[in-house]
């Protein structure tokens, strides 16, 4: 029997995390729905004034999308280790740290990327001007990946530990406070018409470097969480 590629487990935990995710459409959907009332909850609160809307537009979005990923957090490991499934991790004939790699992608997925898709929209709800839309998409589309995979670290930490929720929080945010930082600090230097590459770059240069560590590191952490 030929040993699996890397891209074969990865195929493999995809297909089977879709299956579990549709047979949990409900639990699936909650991340984004959270968002989306956190959103309208802003909206309604600021009275609907359009300048007022417009100031804080960025950061509304950038704290939805921080919330709706760490909703979901304390369960990106958390079934596998209860039925099992990361000891067989333990076992597969490929790296630990690219199946949480992938695990950690797929959350990335299933939180983040539907509220990145809906983002015009919801600018548009918060009269976000459209001159910064194109920074706001960047800004996302480089952050919330980085929230995910810091937060891998923070679940594997955790993975071995009943009913973390509270603690999850407390460890994942000051890891997810300069990314929000930068992510909304660069939206609102595009609406002071100053250069918002630096914050961009700050952002890509993090992700890259979490594409790197953060699954070795949540992999290690697992393995600790395990043999304890």
């Amino acid at each position: 029997m030929s040993t699996p590629t890397l891209f074969q487990a990865a195929r493999a935990l995809l297909a089977r995390d879709l299956r579990l995710l549709w047979r949990r459409r409900g639990d699936a959907l909650q991340p984004a729905l959270f968002a989306l009332l956190v959103i309208v909850l802003f909206a309604l609160a600021l009275g609907g004034e359009p300048q007022l809307l417009a100031k804080v537009a960025a950061g509304v979005l950038w704290v939805a999308a921080l919330l709706s990923g760490l909703l979901a957090l304390d369960t990106l490991f958390r079934g596998d280790a209860e039925d099992g499934s990361l000891e067989q991790w333990m076992l597969a004939p490929v790296p630990l740290a690219w199946l949480v790699l992938v695990r950690t992608l797929i959350h990335w997925a299933t939180t983040a990327l539907p509220l990145l898709l809906a983002t015009p929209l919801l600018a548009e709800l918060l009269q976000l001007p459209r001159a910064q839309l194109p920074v706001l998409l960047a800004a996302l589309a480089l952050g919330t990946p980085l929230l995910s995979l810091l937060g891998a670290i923070v679940a594997a930490l955790t993975v071995g530990m009943r009913r973390s929720g509270i603690l999850v929080a407390l460890l994942a945010l000051p890891l997810y406070v300069p990314v929000l930082v930068f992510g909304a600090g660069s939206v609102a230097a595009a609406a002071q018409g100053l250069d918002p590459t630096g914050g961009l770059l700050l952002l890509g240069a993090g992700l890259v470097l979490a594409l790197v560590l953060a699954p070795l590191t949540a992999a290690a952490a697992i393995r600790i969480a395990l043999n304890c």
